[in-house]
C-alpha cells in the first residue's frame, strides 16, 4: 500500500518516532525524520524528491504540528497531513482540520488503524510515473496525477495554461505513458503555422496512430477550424492532445473559435497553474537547471544561497518556467561570487529607483530574516545554534521568526 511513497515523519519522541519510522519502513515507504519544527519547515518546503504525506505530533520541542502546517501554508499548498495527537490537543486537531489539514489520530491508536487512515489520506497520489513531470508542490502533482490518468485513456486531451508552464511536457508525458509511446508524437505549434491547413494535414499524414499535439490551438484560423474538425469526424487512428491559455475562452466568446470543436478537443481538461501560485516549483525548478547548467561554467558556483531561494519564492514569475531558465543563464553568466544571490538572478532590483525603495521598518524586517536565513543554514536548520550564532536568546530567535514568517 506504500510501497515507493515517501513519507515525512515529525515526530520527537524516540520510541514512538522509531516505532512508526521502523513500520513505515516494513510497508515499503521511504521516510524521512525530523524531529524540529524549524528542521521540518525547510524539508518540507524544499525536499529532494516529493513528499506523498507527513505524519506530524501536534507537540514539538520548539514548535506544535499546528505551528508547522500554518507556516508552510504561508508559502505553499503542503503535502497532506496527519496528525498525531493525545486526548487533549482533540479541539486543536479538529481546528486543523477546518484549515485544510487531512485527517488526525489519537493515541494510543493500533497500528493497523494508523496504517488504513494514512493509505486513504495519500491513496489519490498513487500514480506511476507522477512524482516530479513539473515540480514538487501538491498542485504540480495533481497535474501529473491527472497526465497519468488521461494516459490510461484514448479520448482527446486539452491542457490549460499560461506560456512557459510546460503544456508540452504534460503532453509527451501522456504520450510516454500511454500504450501510443512506441507511435510518433508530431508537435504543431499553431502559433508559429505560416499555412495551418497544410501544417495540419501533414501532420495528419505522417502521425498514424501516435499523438498529434496540438499547441496554442486558439490561434487556428477558420478555415483550419473547418479542417480539423472534418478530420475528426473521419474517425482517424491517432489521438489528439491540444494545448491552449486563457486566449481560448475569450475566443469563443467573439466567436472566433468553434464551440462544437472546443468541447471536441477538451473532454479531459489539464489545468496547469502558475509558477506563481507554486512557489516551491520554481526553487525545484531553478535547483534542477542549475544542476545541469552550473558544470558547463568554467568555475562552477558552489551553489545556490538561501536569499537567492528566498528571493525566487518571493518573485511573480509572468514568464513561468522560461523566466527561470532565462534569468538563470544570464546569473551563471555574470556572477562574480562562489555562491548564487538575490542580485545574480534579479540585477534590476540593485537599480531600483529612488522611489522604490523599501521603508525603514521593511528594510530592518529583510535585513533580519536575511541573517536569521543565513545562521539557520549555517546550523541546519537547529534554532538554538542559530540564536548562540546571532547573539540572542532562543526565546527571542523564535519569536522573530514566527514574526516574519520563518
Amino acid at each position: 500500500m506504500l510501497k515507493g511513497r515517501r513519507i515525512a515523519l515529525v515526530e520527537d519522541d524516540e520510541i514512538m518516532g522509531a516505532s512508526l519510522e521502523q513500520r513505515l519502513r516494513l510497508e515499503g515507504a521511504e521516510v524521512l525524520r525530523l524531529k524540529l519544527m524549524q528542521r521540518a519547515i525547510g524539508a518540507l518546503r524544499t525536499p529532494r524528491a516529493p513528499i506523498d504525506a507527513v505524519v506530524c505530533d501536534i507537540r514539538l520541542p520548539d514548535g506544535s504540528g499546528e505551528d508547522l502546517f500554518h507556516t508552510l501554508c504561508r508559502t505553499m499548498t503542503p503535502p497532506p497531513f496527519l496528525f498525531i495527537t493525545g486526548q487533549g490537543g482533540i479541539d486543536q486537531a479538529v481546528r486543523l482540520l477546518h484549515a485544510g489539514a487531512a485527517d488526525y489520530i489519537t493515541k494510543p491508536f493500533e497500528m493497523a488503524a494508523f496504517l488504513d487512515r494514512l493509505g486513504h489520506l495519500i491513496r489519490p497520489a498513487l500514480h506511476e510515473g507522477s512524482d516530479d513531470l513539473l515540480g514538487i508542490s501538491p498542485a504540480a502533482r495533481r497535474v501529473a496525477a491527472l497526465a497519468a490518468q488521461a494516459a490510461a485513456s484514448d479520448r482527446p486531451v486539452l491542457v490549460r495554461g499560461a506560456p512557459g508552464t510546460g503544456k508540452a511536457l504534460v503532453a509527451r508525458q501522456i504520450h510516454r505513458l500511454s500504450d501510443r509511446s512506441a507511435a510518433p508524437f508530431l508537435h504543431v505549434n499553431l502559433a508559429r503555422a505560416a499555412d495551418p491547413v497544410a501544417e495540419l494535414g501533414q501532420a495528419a499524414r505522417e502521425v498514424g496512430e501516435g499523438i498529434l499535439f496540438l499547441n496554442s490551438i486558439s490561434r487556428l484560423t477558420a478555415p483550419a477550424q473547418d479542417w480539423l474538425m472534418h478530420w475528426l469526424d473521419s474517425a482517424p487512428p491517432a489521438r489528439v492532445i491540444s494545448a491552449c491559455g486563457a486566449d481560448l475562452d475569450e475566443a469563443m466568446r467573439r466567436a472566433r473559435f468553434r464551440a462544437d470543436l472546443a468541447s471536441r478537443l477538451g473532454p479531459h481538461e489539464i489545468p496547469i497553474p502558475p509558477l506563481k501560485d507554486r512557489p516551491e516549483d520554481a526553487v525545484w525548478l531553478l535547483t534542477r537547471l542549475f544542476e545541469t547548467l552550473n558544470p558547463r561554467r568554467q568555475t562552477p558556483l558552489r551553489g545556490l544561497s538561501a536569499l537567492a531561494q528566498e528571493a525566487v519564492r518571493a518573485h511573480d514569475w509572468p514568464g513561468n518556467g522560461r523566466e527561470v531558465r532565462a534569468r538563470l543563464v544570464q546569473a551563471l553568466a555574470t556572477a562574480q561570487g562562489e555562491m548564487l544571490y538575490p542580485g545574480d538572478l534579479f540585477p534590476e532590483r540593485q537599480t531600483a529607483p529612488a522611489d522604490d525603495l523599501p521603508s525603514l521598518a521593511e528594510a530592518r524586517d529583510a535585513a533580519e530574516r536575511a541573517h536569521i536565513l543565513a545562521a539557520l543554514e549555517r546550523t541546519a536548520g537547529q534554532v538554538t545554534e542559530a540564536a548562540r550564532l546571532l547573539k540572542v536568546s532562543r526565546t527571542t530567535l523564535w519569536e522573530k521568526m514566527q514574526k516574519l514568517g520563518l
